[in-house]
């Protein structure tokens, strides 16, 4: 099932928004390559947050 920027799993609900999109982003391309759907939630969360850290962006809701 391919996620949205409003309709995510509840395991990116404290990410921030950014974050949270690109985690979607990947996820669904995930998916799209016949990944299983936790497999890709977590791959997912891992190189969005990745990708925040290397651009200096917030990671969870309420970072500094």
């Amino acid at each position: 099932m391919p996620w949205t920027k409003s309709d995510y799993p509840p395991s990116m609900k404290n990410l921030s928004a950014p974050v949270r999109n690109k985690a979607v982003e990947i996820a669904n391309a995930l998916l799209e390559d016949g990944r299983e759907e936790g497999s890709a939630i977590a791959i997912a969360t891992s190189k969005a947050e990745e990708w925040a850290k290397n651009r200096g962006k917030k990671v969870k809701k309420g970072d500094s």
